[in-house]
């Protein structure tokens, strides 16, 4: 089967993206940053600067630092899925240097809102192929090509027919991290086409823990990668559907069409709960963000218009930037 569809997944597969570009990812948190500056009185600025001052930054170069993680999220190398024949085990698929797809670590970046509670427990699940409401050529595909591959579990776990050549356990650890007071069991991990792969409010809550466990910029960073749950694709939860296309159109037209600007995030704001000073779940304001674009941002799954992207843009992108800001000040008062 996979050497039958190798001809035909370079074309198809070029297209493939994890959600807002990685330069996007970065440039919401800097304006997050930004925007607090610009807003003293209403955010949590003054502490921003101290936090900034004890990490020897100046403010500019925390909001470097911090987009810099939401950033590099996409750059882990903590997912490999094994061949069910080979054992092979490998990080990304043979035709992701053809295609903007990063690693198979982004399959834990999407929050189903098309779907209830997953098997683990989570009030929405992440990525699953076999629970998809809306799918498209490169989900199937990589169904395909994946068809019967299982998570690496560690050097004496599951192997392929010609054994087993495990590069990480993503199992035992990338799997266990997100799992965030959810339950799992290995045998969920076993063939691709049906994994209930962990929602990405689970893989912000566990950074964001290691934030407050020591204050670490570099995992506070990594917890605004998040704002992927204002990218619609990944809330209604799908590769395909112009997945690609519209977020090289948020990059390139961010500035020129003013997605971000300081009366939308204002405005934005006003549409999310803050979280309480004494509370370590940032989760319930994630999903939050999640909500809205699922609500507002179907339209970008099945349109090109520049003109309606440019509404759904003016939506989510600002109400991005907001979440983030919300987020900071609960950090800052940490």
């Amino acid at each position: 089967m996979k050497r039958i569809i190798i001809a035909a997944l370079p074309c198809l597969l070029a297209s493939q993206a994890q959600a807002f570009t990685q330069d996007t990812h970065k440039r919401i948190v800097v304006d997050a940053v930004a925007y607090m500056q610009a807003h003293p009185d209403t955010t949590q600025y003054g502490r921003l600067v101290q936090y900034a001052s004890q990490a020897g930054l100046t403010v500019d170069q925390l909001a470097e630092r911090l987009g810099q993680g939401a950033y590099d999220v996409d750059d882990f190398e903590d997912t490999y899925l094994c061949g069910a024949v080979t054992g092979d085990c490998v990080r990304a698929p043979l035709w992701g240097t053809l295609s903007s797809i990063v690693s198979y670590s982004s399959y834990w970046h999407f929050q189903n809102h098309t779907q209830g509670p997953d098997a683990h427990g989570n009030d929405f699940g992440g990525y699953n192929y076999d629970k998809l409401t809306v799918w498209g050529d490169v989900d199937n595909l990589a169904a395909s090509w994946l068809k019967g591959d299982h998570l690496d579990d560690g050097p004496g776990g599951k192997g392929g027919w010609f054994g087993d050549d495990s590069e990480y356990n993503s199992y035992g650890l990338t799997e266990a991290h997100y799992r965030q007071g959810s339950t799992s069991n290995y045998g969920m991990y076993q063939d691709f086409e049906t994994m209930p792969f962990q929602p990405i409010d689970n893989l912000a809550q566990y950074w964001y823990g290691r934030y407050l466990a020591n204050h670490s910029v570099d995992a506070l960073g990594f917890s605004l990668h998040s704002t992927d749950l204002l990218q619609p694709h990944h809330t209604w939860t799908t590769s395909a559907l112009n997945h690609s296309g519209w977020e090289s159109w948020v990059r390139d037209y961010y500035d020129s069409e003013q997605l971000a600007s300081d009366n939308l995030v204002t405005a934005a704001l006003d549409d999310f709960d803050s979280i309480a000073v004494d509370e370590d779940d940032i989760r319930p304001l994630l999903t939050q963000g999640g909500s809205l674009s699922y609500s507002q941002g179907g339209l970008v799954l099945n349109s090109k218009d520049h003109n309606e992207r440019v509404m759904v843009g003016r939506i989510v992108v600002p109400h991005a930037i907001a979440m983030v800001v919300k987020v900071l000040n609960h950090a800052m008062q940490r």
